[in-house]
């Protein structure tokens, strides 16, 4: 029987796979079938097949996750066809926890045709250029859908949509539903509606990342998302509309109309300067009201800036008001106060600027006229007040106050 198999799946593999296909098939050690040869004599009772018990001694699921199993395949009667497709997963490289993973998760694997089924699936997936260590990883997301002849179709299409069967891979994981979605009546009209507002295949890969579901979605749901990222002034073909659809998504037109009122009442801003904001920065939607509300008091009140300056400058109400607005603000107070740098100084380009940038310019030119200011902002970065602190007065308490 093992040599029928093997036989059946360099005879299922197609023209087109190449001696290097081959090579690197059996150096997985997919036609190293005899190894499993003991299988068939596991959970065998006097012509009475024990399926819980076959299931723990030789998939490895736990006793309630066999007796859960069972129910599903409660019919097989030998563990001939078990054996064969543990076999045919070792072969592929899945460790015993992976078939123990897999059995768990669709146990109705175990009921497949090694020669029927799983042996022409694997030459189809190989022949689309699929490596074993790949078709392995496959199997582990979705076992069932692994079997079924679609997955190649889904797969011819979602490869270049993605670019890479990797990244695909990684959507895969946190949404399965990609092999099982009709990809005629539910995925290719989504795709198709995110192009049409100037979503490039690479922008859409990128969207499936934190909003997983999005082309599994309905796409009536996923026009209503478009819809709303325009109603808060993102216009498509902006390099901001994909922000404006991570954003928006499956949040209700209601909590986001109740947002941008926050904005407006909270920075003072008008409806005009709210969508401004809104549309250089969408996910400010997403930031939270507690936070907004102190770094906009600390941006206004404190540093003195104006509600219209912060509509045209949005991302400084997503930086951390303890680590990173307040420390900076100090270290250029510290300067100006001293007259170490210009009074008018933007306080904009020394917050926007990365923590390495900020040092080598307001730091590290100023260490023998304010040899302690390293020192100190470190500490004010990590909550701290020093004793010898050149940072005085009521932003030194404010930081104190935010971070006890």
């Amino acid at each position: 029987m093992l040599h029928i198999q093997k036989h059946l799946l360099l005879l299922s593999l197609p023209p087109c796979a190449t001696a290097s296909t081959l090579l690197s098939l059996r150096h997985h050690g997919l036609f190293s079938l005899t190894r499993f040869s003991a299988a068939a004599a596991a959970a065998k009772s006097a012509g009475h097949f024990a399926v819980e018990e076959y299931l723990v001694a030789t998939c490895h699921l736990t006793p309630d996750q066999a007796t859960k199993a069972s129910k599903s395949i409660s019919h097989l009667k030998s563990p001939s066809r078990p054996d064969a497709v543990v076999a045919f997963l070792a072969g592929l490289g899945l460790s015993a926890a992976d078939i123990a993973a897999a059995v768990a998760y669709d146990p109705r694997l175990l009921c497949a045709e090694v020669d029927r089924t799983l042996a022409p699936r694997l030459a189809e997936l190989a022949g689309l250029g699929l490596s074993p260590s790949q078709i392995a990883r496959l199997v582990l997301v979705d076992p069932t859908r692994f079997r079924r002849p679609t997955v190649i179709s889904k797969l011819q299409y979602y490869v270049p949509l993605f670019g890479s069967f990797e990244t695909l891979l990684q959507a895969l994981k946190n949404n399965s539903y990609l092999l099982s979605s009709d990809l005629e009546k539910v995925v290719k009209p989504n795709v198709a509606l995110l192009r049409e507002c100037g979503l490039g295949a690479c922008d859409i890969a990128k969207l499936c990342i934190p909003l997983p579901r999005l082309l599994t979605t309905s796409p009536e749901r996923v026009r209503d998302m478009v819809a709303q990222a325009e109603n808060v002034g993102v216009r498509r073909g902006s390099k901001m509309f994909r922000h404006a659809i991570l954003a928006v998504a499956y949040i209700s037109e209601e909590k986001i109309a109740a947002k941008m009122q926050f904005l407006m009442k909270t920075l003072k801003w008008s409806d005009a300067e709210a969508r401004i904001a809104v549309s250089k920065l969408p996910v400010v939607l997403r930031s939270s009201e507690d936070k907004l509300s102190r770094v906009s008091e600390f941006l206004i009140s404190e540093v003195g800036l104006e509600p219209a300056y912060i509509a045209y400058r949005p991302a400084m109400l997503t930086y951390s008001l303890e680590r990173r607005l307040m420390p900076r603000h100090c270290v250029l107070k510290y300067l100006k106060d001293n007259g170490l740098i210009e009074s008018d100084k933007s306080y904009y380009s020394a917050v926007q600027v990365t923590e390495e940038v900020f040092v080598e310019k307001y730091i590290s030119p100023y260490e023998d006229t304010a040899p302690h200011l390293a020192e100190d902002y470190a500490a004010v970065s990590s909550g701290k007040i020093p004793t010898r602190s050149r940072f005085k007065g009521p932003k030194a308490g404010h930081a104190s106050a935010q971070t006890a």
